[in-house]
């Protein structure tokens, strides 16, 4: 599939990293300085053509993350195949510690994927399963 993309202030298209990755690096186009629990706007340079039935998902970069404690403000953004502006990614520190990110460093990742849309149907009950309601810790693993 072909992505439509427009670019900005001399951006780079998205790209994997590697054949066969499911995400598109996406870059920061300046120098941000984040303090300690501060959410920065990060403007990627990018805006993308997202085809109907799918949806544009934006997830934290796990080096960014281990290394400097940076991640999504809101852990995964949503891209709906209506939007045509700029990907923007609040970066939050959640580090002890100021933190620097160069412009052109790799601070997000675009993953485009099918969706299915829903209609509620609003009803009395739900039908059984083994596992039922329970939640977390349900099945033994928490």
């Amino acid at each position: 599939m072909q992505l439509r993309v427009k670019t900005f202030n001399g951006a780079p298209l998205p790209r994997h990293a590697k054949e066969g990755d499911a995400g598109m690096d996406l870059t920061t186009r300046r120098e941000l300085v984040i303090e300690r629990g501060e959410t920065v706007m990060a403007g990627t340079g990018v805006a993308v053509e997202i085809p109907e039935g799918h949806v544009g998902l934006v997830f934290p970069r796990s080096g960014l993350a281990s290394k400097k404690g940076i991640t999504l403000a809101n852990a995964v953004g949503v891209i709906d195949s209506g939007y045509r502006g700029e990907v923007i990614a609040p970066l939050l520190n959640l580090s002890g510690q100021t933190q620097y990110v160069g412009k052109g460093e790799r601070v997000c990742q675009l993953v485009v994927v099918p969706f299915a849309t829903c209609e509620c149907v609003e009803v009395d009950d739900l039908t059984e399963t083994e596992r039922g309601s329970g939640g977390f810790g349900s099945t033994g693993r928490f």
